[in-house]
């Protein structure tokens, strides 16, 4: 079974990438993500977590730049991988330096097979031989799509599809990828093996994780350290491990708060204990 404790602090181990107080506008004028910053290390598994439209995927977006395509751009901030600044750098730049993101949602190619589909995550490489041991090393992880392998993927199940993009993503042997809502859509069970992969290539592989998820329990369980993002800003962060014992974050992330269940109102007008208000 896949060992799931929780291991030191980001800062035990040396950053690979770096935010630091980015802020990200859309049309010119909706300020979306408001000086976050956050550091994931080598081979490290780091969740950002928060509710939907906390900027979870801004952020994933912000480091990956594919802000573009949706008329956004980081205004201020920096964002750098191993000490070099990565915001100007075209996606494709990123994905050749090991940069590599799983969208929400899977956006598989519905008319292509699973092969095909896992086949065009090596569009950066030329080595035929690489992409071959790299092919049968996805199908070692995820033996489900070996045997779906001539399926088209519009056939083929949420956890299978799912599977089918963080093997996509693999193909193209990236150093760091980030996992935008892994779990959504998907049944507990399909969750926890997909998590437990992710483990696995992290572990196995030295794979490093940046995973953006509303699911916290699950994500907790498997991350080494989190950040927890409210109205595009980190409010929270610590080992996870600290994370999953803290009262607040009980309360109001894995609905485990003691007494009577308060009003939404009365969550509103709760003094959480915020980093950025400090």
């Amino acid at each position: 079974m896949t060992d799931i404790s929780n291991t030191t602090a980001t800062s035990s181990a040396a950053p690979v990438l770096v935010v630091n107080g980015i802020e990200v506008i859309y049309n010119h004028v909706i300020l979306v993500l408001k000086g976050v910053s956050l550091q994931l290390p080598e081979k490290g598994i780091v969740a950002l977590l928060g509710g939907n439209g906390a900027g979870k995927t801004t952020t994933l977006r912000a480091i990956s730049n594919l802000l573009k395509g949706e008329r956004g751009e980081v205004t201020k901030g920096t964002i750098e991988l191993r000490g070099e600044r990565i915001e100007n750098l075209s996606p494709a730049d990123l994905v050749k330096r090991g940069v590599v993101q799983v969208m929400e949602g899977r956006h598989c190619f519905a008319h292509l097979t699973i092969e095909e589909n896992l086949m065009t995550g090596s569009y950066t490489r030329t080595n035929k031989a690489e992409i071959a041991a790299n092919l049968e090393k996805v199908y070692n992880y995820f033996p489900r799509l070996k045997t779906r392998r001539t399926s088209q993927a519009a056939y083929t199940s949420g956890g299978e599809q799912q599977m089918c993009a963080i093997g996509r993503a693999l193909m193209s042997n990236p150093n760091i990828v980030l996992l935008d809502e892994p779990s959504m859509g998907l049944a507990p069970q399909i969750v926890e093996e997909v998590f437990n992969i992710v483990k696995d290539l992290n572990s196995k592989e030295g794979t490093t994780f940046l995973l953006a998820e509303q699911n916290t329990n699950m994500a907790l369980k498997y991350a080494d350290y989190g950040y927890i993002m409210e109205s595009g800003r980190v409010v929270m962060d610590g080992v996870a491990s600290d994370l999953a014992n803290n009262e607040d974050v009980k309360e109001f992330y894995l609905g485990m708060g003691g007494g009577e269940r308060k009003s939404f109102k009365d969550v509103k007008s709760y003094k959480r204990r915020k980093r950025w208000l400090a």
